[in-house]
Parts: C-alpha cells; structure tokens; sequence
C-alpha cells in the first residue's frame, strides 16, 4: 500500500479512536460532573465570573442564552474593529504593519467573531502581533460559543420537560478552559518541536542557497496556529496559510494538525449520545456523517494523485500527482484529503491552493461546503445536522402517517417553519451572493483570476464559504475590495448566527412541550433506516439547490479537459 494513504488511514482511524473517550469527557464537564482539569481550572473559571460579576448557575431559557450571545459577539466586534484600524499606532508592531481600512476591517473582525476566518489580507503583513493575538482570542471564544449554543440542544433533549436549558456563560467557559485549551496546549506542543516559531521579534534576514538576501516573516505563531485548527476556525498566521513551512513544517504536523480539526466535531457527536443517554443515536449521526465524509474524500484523494490530463498530454511526469499548488514535503495525497477534511469540518485552513485542485476535486470541496453537515464546526456541525434530523422526521411522519415526534417531542408547525426557513438560508446567501456577482461585472470581473468555468467557481466559492463559515478560498480571486469585503461581511452575520438560533429555537420548543414515552408505533431514529433518510434528504436538499451552478462551474471546467 502506498505509505502516504496507509499515513491518512492510520490518521483518521486515530482521531475516531480519540475522538469517542473525548466525547464522554465532553459530556461530563457540560453535565457537571468531576474531571481531571476540576483542581486546576475551577480556580480560574471563579476568577472571571467574580471579575464579570456573573452566577453561572443561573438558568435560562433558549430566548436568554440567544440574548447572550449575541450582546457578547457585538462586544468583540467593536472591540476588534478598534484594533485593527489602529494597530500601526499600538505595541507589537516590529515590521510597522499599518492599521487596516474600514471596509477590511469590517470584514476581518466580522469573519473572526463567526468563526469563519474568510481573510482577505495577508497574515504576516497585514496584521500586527497585537492584531494577532485578538484574531487569536476570538479564535478561542467563536469556538466556544457554537459548543455553547450546541449544549443548550443537548439540555433541552435530555431534560423531560423544561424551559430551564442552563447558563450560556458557564457552558461558553469551560469550552473554552476545559476543552479547546488543552487541546491546543498539546497541538502547540508538537508544533514547536516541529520548527513553528514562538518569538516577538521581527522579520529575519537569511541568505538563500543562491546567495540573495531576503527578509522571512516570524511571530507567535506555534501559539496561533492551534487554535486555528481545534477550534475549527483556519485563519492562518501568514498569507499561505498551512501551506507555509512555520505554520506546517513537516508530515508530522500536517498529520497532528489534521487529528486536531477532526477530534472535537467528532466528539462532540459522541459527547451527544453521552450527555443524553442514548448512544445509539450517536453512532447514528457519526455513521451518516462519515460516510458523506468518505464519499467526498476518497475521490479528491484520487483524482490529485492521477494528476491533470492537460499537463500529462504535453509529455510532462505528473507521476507524483496533480502537484500544482501543493508542497512537495506533503505530496498529493495529504493535500487532497486535507481539502475535504477543512471544507467538510468547516476550518478553512489549506495546506495546498485550492484554486489549483482538480475541477472536480474543486466541486467536492464545494460540496462538502454547500452541504455543511458532516462533522461541521465545533458545535454547529451538529445543530446544522439537526435541522436536517428535524426534516427527516417529518418526511417520515408524514410517510406512514403519523405525528412526526423526535425523543418523545411532537414535532409541529413552528418547529418546521424554522427548519425550513435554516435550510433554505444557506442555499439562498450561495445563490444570490453569486448571481449578483456576475450580474454586477464592475465590481467583480477585474478580481477574478481565469475567465470562463473556473471564474464562476471562483465567485461561487468565496460565497459558499462565507456562508458556510469555512474561510478556505480560490486564491486566484483578488478579494480584498470594497465589494468582497462588505458583501461577504453580511453573508457571514447571516450564515453565523441565525443557523444557530435557528436550531436552539427548535430545541428549545420542543423541550418546553410534554414529554410522550415511546411506543410500538414510535419512529425509531436511532436507526440504519433513519440514517438512510437523513442522508437522503441531505442530498436531495444539496443536489435540488446547487446542481445547476456546479454545472456551470467545476463539472463543465471537467469537461472542458477531455
């Protein structure tokens, strides 16, 4: 077997070995039960709750912990709106970056706070480490919000009957404290062994083997670049993202570096049948998420290994595989699977130019974010699942006749208005983000890197990632106008925050609603069968609303080779 796919086997088998004894620790710290980290982080956590004067044991319903988490997220965004125009003006600025534009800083601040990391500068000289660090702190808490919001479904699912889900702040610290921070710890652990530098000094001057001098970027960047990946956020340290050598110096890191995308959304799946006590409904939605995971993987793995047809015609080796836009230390193999782990998990990290990928490998990575709902981000991937849960449900109520109920709740006509409108949202903010690009060639054709096929699935693809709250690009899209920026900034609000209220509304609905014990005739939807309906209706809801572009972009790219 080739070594490089035996490497990918051995890493995802590890993060799912991982990720399932997580999961049960993850259920404990939201349950409120003893671990390991108790003697060291409930210090700690005291210290901000006496510092902010709030009582984590204070209960609130699904409408409270919204209120919550929007008021904190509009504190951060200003806050960081604040610091990047004027990072050229505060400390932690060696190499005299300046502070950055309105309309960039928009953008930037906005697409931090959501999680997503779409960067339309470039790391090492667009940002200040100052700026750095507060990309890094929202890194932390974008995280720790969706796990928050995902625990208030969880609550509402285990409880019989309640409006009681829980307090948003306490949920939201100890995400934060008790599971993206040690995590991080040990990814930054490996990363600087690896050769990722951790300095705040500036540039360096080396002489390269051809004798020129250059100046190379350095920074803080074994402390950034964790986070970036367990909290599934991708923003990279510099402009290349884990393309860069510092940021992904070997296959080792590339390899720990993956785990850490993949090891929270899986548990968090796990910490789901774990918190509610019924694990088989876990392995349920982990079953139907890996395998829309593989069908998407094993392909682009194969399609950047057999390399590009065009360039083999012209009698070039392409033996090593479609290796445009990769790294030699990585190869074509790790730089596929890569491209569908980020776009499926939603990090938006690269380790290769995915403007570059085949024209089908291309359309994966699309649909792997058109789809959202395999593994996903921390915390959301899971209420972007549910939605899909709650469809399903209904379809299959409506099939055998029956009141659609999901763990003994009726499912009625608010909850599926709501569902709809989320599912319809996502397609809705591609769609239109898109069509008003091409309509508006002014503002948009002079950005575009190649005409034709692949210049549409640049357009598309920077849509579908800001409302998929990905932050992966076609580079060869010059994003960084004034209407990228503020287009994509109100993509982003929308794509972030109303599919997570969405889903907390529906929980929050259902669990205020009288408890109905299973009978003979209950839906069982911890199922084989109710895992083929999910997947169903996941792939008619995507091929419905997203065949038609795809068909204009990467398929007729596809063609257009042979």
């Amino acid at each position: 077997m080739n070594t490089e796919i035996l490497g990918i086997i051995v890493m995802f088998t590890l993060s799912i070995l991982l990720a399932i004894p997580f999961g049960k620790y993850i259920a404990k710290v939201y349950g409120g039960e003893k671990t390991l980290l108790d003697p060291v982080l409930n210090p700690i956590e005291k210290i901000f709750y006496k510092i902010s004067g709030i009582n984590p044991q204070t209960e609130m319903n699904w409408k409270q912990q919204m209120i919550a988490l929007l008021t904190i997220n509009m504190v951060w965004f200003l806050l960081g709106m604040l610091i990047l125009m004027t990072q050229g003006s505060l400390p932690l600025n060696p190499d005299k970056n300046p502070g950055m534009s309105a309309d960039l800083a928009f953008n930037t601040v906005i697409s931090f706070v959501v999680n997503c990391n779409l960067q339309h500068y470039s790391g090492e000289t667009g940002l200040s480490y100052l700026g750095q660090f507060w990309l890094m702190f929202l890194q932390f808490v974008s995280a720790g919000t969706g796990m928050a919001a995902a625990v208030v479904v969880f609550r509402a699912f285990r409880d019989k009957s309640t409006t009681s889900l829980g307090n948003f702040y306490n949920y939201f610290v100890k995400s934060c404290t008790r599971i993206l921070l040690p995590v991080s710890f040990v990814l930054a652990f490996i990363l600087s062994f690896e050769g990722t530098p951790m300095t705040f000094e500036g540039k360096d001057s080396i002489t390269t083997l051809q004798g020129d001098t250059v100046e190379v970027s350095r920074g803080p960047a074994a402390a950034f670049v964790p986070i970036k990946h367990v909290g599934t956020n991708g923003g990279g340290f510099f402009g290349v993202n884990s393309a860069h050598p510092f940021e992904n110096p070997s296959y080792l890191s590339n390899m720990a570096e993956m785990i850490g995308q993949l090891i929270i959304p899986m548990a968090m799946v796990f910490a789901f049948g774990y918190f509610i006590r019924r694990r088989k409904l876990s392995w349920m939605i982990f079953g139907v998420m890996t395998a829309g995971f593989l069908m998407l993987a094993i392909p682009n793995i194969n399609m950047e290994m057999n390399g590009n047809p065009a360039i083999a015609a012209m009698g070039i080796d392409d033996s090593l595989g479609a290796m445009e836009g990769k790294e030699i230390r990585l190869g074509a193999p790790a730089s596929g699977f890569w491209s569908i782990v980020t776009t499926v998990i939603s990090t938006g990290s690269v380790n290769s130019m995915h403007d570059s990928s085949m024209a089908l490998s291309g359309m994966n990575e699309l649909l792997a974010m058109m789809i959202n709902s395999f593994y996903g981000g921390v915390g959301v991937g899971i209420l972007n699942f549910f939605i899909f849960i709650i469809l399903a449900v209904f379809i299959s109520g409506l099939m055998v006749g029956r009141t659609p109920e999901f763990l003994g709740k009726k499912v009625e006509t608010r909850e599926m208005k709501i569902a709809m409108i989320i599912a319809l949202l996502h397609p809705f903010l591609i769609l239109v983000g898109t069509a008003l690009a091409a309509a508006l060639p002014q503002y948009t054709m002079a950005t575009l890197n190649n005409p034709g096929f692949h210049g549409l699935s640049e357009m598309l693809y920077e849509y579908t990632s800001a409302s998929a709250n990905n932050g992966s690009g076609f580079e060869g899209l010059g994003d960084n106008t004034l209407w990228w920026n503020i287009s994509t900034g109100f993509v982003l609000i929308l794509s972030r925050f109303l599919p997570i209220i969405g889903p907390v509304a529906i929980a929050g609905l259902l669990a205020e609603k009288k408890f109905i014990p299973e009978g003979d005739g209950t839906l069982k939807t911890d199922t084989a069968t109710f895992g083929l309906m999910v997947f169903a209706v996941i792939a008619i809801v995507a091929a419905l609303a997203f065949f038609p572009v795809l068909a204009l972009g990467p398929i007729a790219e596809y063609f257009s080779l042979y």
